[in-house]
């Protein structure tokens, strides 16, 4: 990935506290999606990076050999917080990095006081007694549409994970998806979408809020419940009375108080 991957993944450091809050954007965005909900946390050292799959990082970093798991993608944070020498952080992932956290909270739960998990699904698809909101088939042709007309599959998607009237909201997502390569993007939703981390959520010991959406076009609610039935160490559920899979995008004043109050717990 080049020399340093603090440089390949445009990682940064904002404010002026003592502790570290790490923000941890999902699939289609990048740390831009933050930029609303930066400024009420200036008190803490917030550490902003991209996932490799960003569109706003050099396509020629993403090794399809290696990224075809999400044990990569948590093998990148390590190295981050590694390099910026963080012995301790609360962890803050949307969707993909949710995921991201999970796993690496397992490896290394002295790492992290707290994991704030937001639109989390540790399993997309149905499966016998579980909903998780969407069957293999109804997958596929999301992957073929991809496939055909990516250009056209955003137009289409973006606004149904917006969710919200918030045609800003939708702007700035359509620009990040559109930002992604699309063979990357395709590639890094079939290894999400393939993922199933529900037999490891009992062997995450660190504290966790998850912070789920009225209605999410991407994660049912009752998945919040099973996480929270679920993750192995003390957890909590927070409810944001707004629609959609992008809070930090469609309402983030709300999603800044619930996280404040995920984080002072």
């Amino acid at each position: 990935m080049g020399p340093s991957i603090l440089d390949a993944l445009n990682v940064r450091v904002v404010g002026s506290g003592k502790k570290f809050l790490v923000l941890a954007h999902g699939l289609g965005t990048d740390q831009s999606v933050w930029s609303r909900i930066l400024p009420y946390f200036r008190h803490y050292k917030v550490i902003l990076f991209d996932l490799v799959c960003a569109g706003s990082v050099n396509p020629d970093y993403f090794d399809f050999r290696r990224y075809n798991t999400l044990d990569a993608f948590v093998d990148d944070l390590f190295q981050i917080l590694d390099s910026l020498r963080v012995d301790r952080c609360f962890y803050v992932g949307h969707s993909l990095s949710s995921m991201i956290g999970i796993l690496a909270a397992i490896r290394r739960p002295e790492l992290f006081a707290k994991l704030i998990l937001i639109g989390a699904s540790p399993r997309f698809l149905n499966d016998k007694d579980y909903h998780g909101g969407f069957e293999e088939g109804e997958i596929e042709k999301v992957f073929v549409a991809m496939e055909a007309n990516y250009e056209a599959w955003v137009n289409g998607y973006a606004p149904l994970a917006v969710g919200a009237d918030v045609p800003a909201a939708v702007r700035e997502f359509s620009r990040t998806l559109f930002n992604v390569r699309p063979d990357i993007s395709l590639f890094v939703s079939r290894t999400v979408f393939n993922s199933d981390l529900r037999d490891k959520l009992g062997l995450v010991t660190v504290p966790c809020c998850i912070i789920q959406t009225a209605k999410d076009v991407s994660v049912p609610s009752s998945v919040a419940t099973y996480l929270k039935e679920h993750l192995g160490g003390r957890s909590t559920v927070e409810m944001m009375n707004v629609e959609g899979h992008l809070p930090h995008l469609s309402a983030p004043a709300l999603l800044a108080h619930h996280l404040s109050r995920a984080l002072s717990r």
